[in-house]
């Protein structure tokens, strides 16, 4: 992305002696009494299977991911084992055939690419789609480094992977979600309208030319927001209405102390869509580390620097408590 402006055991069988028949019941119907005094809490105690969305559990995905694929510039075996490493976490998905690979080919600066994004559908029971999307590259130009983006679409692509876990379990009752794993959101050389954003560019023509984009009630980008110093921008290049709800979303679920200090217009995945009317909205945090002079964004911010312990469980639960609501309120309106 770039930033134009600133300003989360059997039992045994036992013999035992004749007794009569009222004894017998005695004994039974205490035996039960006690069955019941016995069980019954431990049921009480078991905890439902993902009841919420976890945000160490998204950080021990990052931490997987990372583990698998370091370095995921595309055409490198790591940009091949991340797309696996996606792919494994939804099998129940792809045997109902709701996972998509969508194959393109991309011209870049260094010639014709091939890319993938994937798509994850959990069906709701409303018409329409909400939409959360998250890259899962890093950046061809930093390939000759030790680039490993862990907050730079490592933790999102883990937090849109917890969510599926969330979905999975909670089916939407509402709108269906798809969850978009796009591939080149990077730059391969140097970011202009033309190198950037290709596979959400991809994304955006395919569904205009099928009719799909009609459906799409929001399309929503998790970037960069695992940060441990999290604070969510308020982007100028995403829907007011959707901003209005992220406000709402965090009021809410009790984090607006993370939210909109800073304001930013972005360039990020979102803009393929916005271009084409789709109502969007860039959950981004732009301020990645100390700030320096050449880089007052943050100096983790497309470095060797961007690692594992930038990137905090808490941030990760905030972000997925963000998202989770804003489906909520998106599914209330009118």
């Amino acid at each position: 992305m770039i930033l134009k402006s600133a300003t989360k055991a059997c039992h045994p069988e036992r013999s035992r002696p004749r007794t009569s028949r009222t004894t017998e019941l005695k004994d039974l119907r205490l035996s039960l009494s006690l069955l019941v005094l016995f069980v019954a809490p431990i049921f009480a105690q078991k905890p439902a299977a993902s009841t919420h969305f976890s945000g160490q559990a998204a950080y021990n995905i990052t931490q997987q991911y990372l583990a698998a694929a370091p370095h995921r510039w595309i055409g490198s075996p790591d940009h091949l084992k991340a797309e696996e490493f996606i792919k494994s976490h939804f099998a129940p998905e792809a045997a109902k055939g709701n996972l998509e690979t969508d194959s393109f080919s991309a011209n870049t600066p260094i010639g014709t690419l091939p890319m993938h994004n994937y798509i994850v559908r959990y069906p709701g029971k409303k018409d329409g789609v909400i939409v959360l999307a998250s890259h899962y590259e890093t950046n061809y130009w930093l390939k000759d480094i030790n680039f490993v983006g862990a907050n730079d679409g490592a933790a999102t692509t883990a937090l849109l992977i917890e969510i599926g876990n969330y979905l999975r379990v909670h089916p939407p009752d509402g709108y269906s979600v798809w969850l978009v794993f796009d591939d080149g959101e990077e730059a391969i050389k140097s970011w202009s309208a033309s190198d950037s954003l290709y596979g959400t560019r991809h994304l955006a023509a395919k569904w205009s030319s099928n009719g799909t984009l009609a459906k799409i009630k929001a399309f929503i980008v998790a970037d960069m927001i695992g940060d441990k110093d999290l604070n969510i921008d308020k982007d100028a290049n995403s829907t007011p209405w959707l901003l209005d709800l992220l406000a709402r979303a965090a009021k809410n679920t009790g984090h607006s102390a993370y939210i909109f200090k800073n304001s930013t217009q972005v360039e990020d995945d979102h803009i393929p869509f916005k271009q084409r009317g789709v109502p969007v909205l860039d959950i981004i945090d732009l301020d990645y580390g100390p700030p320096t002079q050449e880089r007052p964004e943050g100096s983790f911010h497309h470095t060797e620097l961007d690692t594992l312990d930038k990137v905090s469980p808490r941030s990760l639960q905030i972000s997925g408590d963000l998202f989770l609501e804003m489906i909520r309120l998106i599914n209330q309106r009118p």
